[in-house]
């Protein structure tokens, strides 16, 4: 990218977006440390920001997304509504599952978010699934998978990959490698070349990029995009980011090298190099200014809101549950 023929509009929509979702997550934090108002752990995203922002740009409402159980800024990318995220994280009368599905399983079926996933690499089989479902329905939505660099040591991410790649299955895989597996560096427990290379393997076209270029990785998404809506093959992306925070709000992340996540704030932040990149295309310092606060408002008051919003009422609770009775009566 050259600023010659920079998008202007394009990089405002990233800056914002990822300062929307940086800003939903410090409140949700403090939700949760300050106030103790989540009741379970909060896994922030803060630093990775520039994969949610640039893939998502490529989706239409109807493509489907999943996610892992660090799927705030994905959710919130594809378009899902801050308050009932915030009254979801709550688990309060209003979220976008009805409060029961919390932080680490937040769904939103009318922008395509089929679900976050507490299961380390669980939504990779699911997000198969769904992509047969569009190729066997004959329509041209395309799915989105995104897990991080310890789902590609479990099973799944064979079995998903391999059926996917033998179906010709229209799914997009990325991996959001932060390079920690909760509390461990993944290439201390990973053998071989890493996640392009397993991928590659399996037949897939594989593609890296820096996961903190927001607009190389809305680029390297918009030409996969393009292929799978043309009925190409699966493809894989391997997304380089850093997790700025601990494993959740909680985790002080003591098992990670002295200096090593200041450095990367300091100099790899997606979000402080997105706001360099506009500040040279001519955008002045006040305007990227106005978004952050714009999106810092937003998400205080969405905090507000979800905290006066009421608990469900107990007679909601098994609303959502299908029940087809016994299994021994009913399945023979």
């Amino acid at each position: 990218m050259t600023i010659e023929n920079f998008n202007t509009d394009r990089g405002l929509a990233l800056l914002t977006v990822m300062e929307r979702i940086r800003a939903f997550e410090e409140q949700a934090c403090l939700a949760a440390e300050r106030d103790k108002l989540v009741l379970g752990a909060i896994h922030p995203s803060i630093g990775q920001e520039g994969v949610a922002a640039g893939v998502m740009s490529n989706l239409n409402k109807d493509d489907i997304i999943l996610s892992t159980h660090r799927g705030h800024g994905h959710t919130l990318a594809k378009g899902a509504s801050s308050v009932a995220m915030m009254r979801e994280l709550l688990g309060r009368e209003g979220g976008c599952c009805g409060g029961k599905g919390g932080s680490m399983h937040i769904a939103d079926f009318e922008v395509g978010m089929l679900g976050a996933n507490g299961v380390v690499s669980a939504n990779i089989t699911i997000a198969a699934g769904a992509a047969h479902a569009i190729k066997l329905l004959g329509d041209d939505r395309i799915v989105v998978d995104i897990f991080g660099d310890g789902a590609i040591n479990r099973g799944p991410f064979l079995e998903g990959l391999n059926w996917s790649t033998v179906f010709d299955l229209p799914i997009l895989f990325v991996c959001e490698d932060n390079q920690y597996s909760a509390t461990t560096k993944t290439s201390s427990m990973t053998g071989g070349d890493g996640p392009a290379a397993r991928a590659t393997a399996l037949g897939l076209r594989a593609t890296e990029v820096d996961g903190n270029d927001a607009e190389a990785v809305a680029d390297v998404a918009a030409e996969i995009c393009a292929r799978l809506r043309a009925g190409g093959k699966p493809e894989f992306l391997h997304a380089v980011t850093y997790r700025q925070t601990g494993h959740t709000s909680f985790d002080p992340a003591a098992y990670r090298p002295e200096g090593e996540a200041a450095k990367h704030r300091l100099e790899n932040d997606p979000i402080a190099r997105q706001r360099d990149i506009l500040l040279t295309a001519g955008i002045s310092e006040q305007a990227l200014t106005d978004i952050r606060g714009e999106a810092q408002a937003e998400m205080i008051e969405a905090l507000r809101l979800a905290a006066a919003s009421p608990f469900p009422d107990d007679d909601t609770v098994f609303l959502d549950v299908q029940d087809l009775g016994s299994p021994a009566v009913e399945a023979y």
